[in-house]
C-alpha cells in the first residue's frame, strides 16, 4: 500500500481558479516540495500557438483559444505525476473538469477581488482584463464562474495566506481524488486514492459520533482485508467488531441480512455506531440495506473491493437483496456517509471479476462519455490508470443520481443491459457474474436498438468488440428465450405491463423505450444463442 498521507505519485495535483488566485506561484512550490515537474497550462498554450495568449484572443478570438486550452487540458490530464496549473476559465468547461477531476486531486484557490485587483495591478498580459474599469470586471467575471468553481470540491482561500501556506495546505489534502454527491438533505464524498484504506479511521469518525462500528464483510475479502480494516479503525480509536456474510450473488437473502441483525446486537451496535461494507457488490448491498433498518437507520461507510462495486453499487444509495421471484426486489434507499475506493485491493481480484467490473464503466461510456469509452475500446486500463478510470466512470453515475437520486425518471438510464441481464443472470443460477450478464444485456439492447432503426447498424459491433476487448461474453448461453421474456416480465423496471428498455443511439447517447414487441426481443436473444 501507498504510504498514508504522501500524494499518489502516479496521481496529478491541479489548482485552477481565478486569475491572480497564485496558481502558478503555488504550483511551483508544491512542485519544488514533492520533486515533481510543473506545467503552467497557459505556458503550454503559448509555446504550441507560438505567440502570446493577448495575441490568440486579438487575432483569433477567444472561441480559438478556448479550442487550444480543451485540447492542451485533455492532453495534459492524461499524463502522471505532475503539478499542473490550469487558465482561470480552463475548468469552467464541463469536460475540461471531468479530465481533471478525474486525473488527481484539484484544488479551486479563490481570493476577494479587492486581493485579485492589487495582485493585478501591474500585470499588462491579462486579455479578459483589457477594459476600463477592472474591478467591475473582475467581478463580473467571478460570478460568471462562480457555479463552475463551486463545482471542485477542494477550496482554498489565498487571500491573506502565504504561497507557502497555501501550498502546505494542497500537500496535506492531496492524497486522495474527492468527488462529491449531492442528495435532497445532504451529500457525501467519494475518495479514490491508493493507500485509502489506511484511511478509513478518519472517514468513519466523521460519519458516526460512537465508537463501535460493525465491519461486514465476507470470507474471501475478509482474508486480505480485514485486519488492516480493523487496525486503521483501532488506529482512529473506535471499537470495531467484525461481521461475515457469505461470498455470491446467491447469498443476497433475506436470511443473510437477518443474519447480520443477529451479528449486530451480539457486538452491542447501538444508534450511535455506524457499519462499514467492506466487500464487493453483494457485500455493499446487503449492508447498506442492514444499515438502514436495524435499529431504524446506521450511517454506513462503503468500502468497496471490487470494480464493480466501486464504479456502480457503492455509489447512488440503493441497497437491496433478492427474493427467488427476482433480483433486488426488497430495497431501500440508503445514501453511504462516505466512500472508500483504493485501487491498490483491485491487485488481489480474480481476472473473471475484474473483467465483470469492466461492463460497468463501458456501459458508462456507452451512457454518457464517448472518451471513456474511446479509452477501453483497446482493452482494461494499466493498473496505475485504475483511478483515472474509476472516477472518470463514477463522474458519469453522479451526474446521473443526482438528478435522479430516486429513481423516478433520468436515472433509469443505468439500467442499461440490465433487462436482459438480470433475467439470464437469474436463470444461470448466479453461475454468470452480474457484468458478464449486463455484457451480454447490453449487446442484446443494442441489437434492438439497430432494428428498430435507433441506431447506425455498426454500433452493436463496436459495443461488442470493446466488451470481448475487456474479457467479457457477448453471447447468450443457451437458455429458453421465451423463458427469458418470462423472467424479464417479473423485473422491478417495468411500467405497468411494459418492459422499460435502455437503448443506446451512439456512443454516449440512450434512449428510454416501453414499446419494444416481444417478436423482437425473441429473434434478438435467438440470434446471440439463446434457445
Amino acid at each position: 500500500m501507498t504510504v498514508v498521507n504522501e500524494p499518489p505519485p502516479a496521481m496529478n495535483i491541479v489548482l485552477t481558479g481565478f486569475m491572480g488566485t497564485g496558481k502558478s506561484s503555488v504550483g511551483r512550490e508544491v512542485a519544488r516540495r514533492l520533486s515533481r515537474p510543473f506545467v503552467d497550462m497557459d505556458d503550454e498554450i503559448v509555446a504550441r500557438a507560438g505567440k502570446p495568449i493577448s495575441a490568440i484572443f486579438q487575432e483569433e478570438g477567444e472561441a480559438a483559444f478556448r479550442a487550444l486550452e480543451a485540447e492542451v487540458c485533455r492532453e495534459l490530464s492524461e499524463r502522471h505525476g505532475l503539478v499542473l496549473a490550469t487558465g482561470g476559465g480552463a475548468l469552467v468547461d464541463p469536460e475540461n473538469r471531468r479530465s481533471m477531476l478525474a486525473s488527481g486531486p484539484v484544488f479551486c484557490l479563490g481570493c476577494s477581488a479587492e486581493g485579485i485587483l492589487g495582485r493585478l495591478a501591474g500585470a499588462e498580459d491579462r486579455p479578459l482584463l483589457d477594459v476600463e474599469d477592472r474591478r467591475a470586471e473582475i467581478e463580473r467575471l467571478q460570478c460568471v464562474r462562480q457555479a463552475a468553481y463551486a463545482a471542485i470540491p477542494r477550496q482554498i482561500d489565498t487571500t491573506a495566506l502565504t504561497t507557502g501556506e497555501v501550498a502546505e495546505r494542497v500537500i496535506a489534502k492531496a492524497t486522495s481524488i474527492l468527488l462529491p454527491v449531492h442528495y435532497p438533505g445532504g451529500q457525501y464524498p467519494i475518495h479514490i486514492g491508493p493507500g485509502i484504506l489506511a484511511q478509513i479511521g478518519a472517514l468513519v469518525r466523521q460519519a458516526a459520533p460512537g465508537a463501535r462500528v460493525a465491519v461486514v464483510t465476507n470470507p474471501v475479502v475478509g482474508h486480505w482485508y480485514l485486519d488492516p480494516a480493523l487496525d486503521a479503525l483501532l488506529a482512529a480509536g473506535l471499537e470495531p467488531f467484525a461481521c461475515s456474510m457469505p461470498d455470491g450473488e446467491a447469498f443476497k437473502t433475506l436470511d443473510t441480512l437477518a443474519s447480520l441483525y443477529t451479528q449486530f446486537v451480539a457486538g452491542e451496535l447501538d444508534r450511535s455506531g455506524a457499519v462499514l461494507a467492506l466487500g464487493g457488490g453483494v457485500t455493499c448491498d446487503v449492508a447498506g440495506l442492514a444499515a438502514a433498518t436495524y435499529m431504524r437507520g446506521l450511517p454506513v461507510v462503503q468500502v468497496p473491493t471490487t470494480l464493480l462495486a466501486m464504479v456502480d453499487a457503492s455509489v447512488g444509495g440503493k441497497t437491496a437483496v433478492d427474493l427467488p421471484e427476482g433480483k433486488n426486489l426488497v430495497g431501500a434507499f440508503k445514501q453511504p456517509a462516505a466512500v472508500a475506493i483504493d485501487p491498490d485491493v483491485l491487485r488481489t481480484l480474480p481476472a473473471r471479476e475484474q473483467a465483470s467490473g469492466m461492463a460497468e464503466l463501458i456501459k458508462h461510456g456507452v451512457l454518457a462519455d464517448a472518451a471513456l469509452f474511446a479509452a477501453l475500446e483497446g482493452g482494461p486500463p494499466q493498473a496505475e490508470d485504475w483511478y483515472r478510470w474509476i472516477a472518470r466512470s463514477l463522474l458519469v453515475k453522479i451526474a446521473v443520481v443526482e438528478e435522479d437520486p430516486y429513481e423516478r425518471g433520468r436515472r433509469a438510464v443505468l439500467n442499461l443491459g440490465h433487462t436482459v441481464g438480470h433475467a439470464i443472470e437469474q436463470l444461470s443460477g448466479f453461475e454468470l457474474r452480474h457484468g458478464e450478464a449486463v455484457s451480454i444485456g447490453m449487446v442484446a439492447a443494442a441489437e434492438i436498438a439497430a432494428a428498430r432503426g435507433l441506431a447506425e447498424p455498426a454500433l452493436p459491433g463496436r459495443i461488442a468488440a470493446t466488451l470481448v476487448a475487456c474479457g467479457l461474453p457477448v453471447r447468450c448461453p443457451p437458455l429458453s428465450a421465451k423463458e427469458i421474456w418470462e423472467v424479464m416480465g417479473r423485473d422491478k423496471k417495468k411500467r405497468g405491463r411494459e418492459l422499460r428498455w435502455v437503448l443506446p443511439r451512439a456512443i454516449g447517447s440512450v434512449v428510454i423505450v416501453d414499446d419494444v414487441p416481444r417478436a423482437t426481443v425473441l429473434r434478438v436473444l435467438r440470434a446471440l444463442g439463446a434457445t
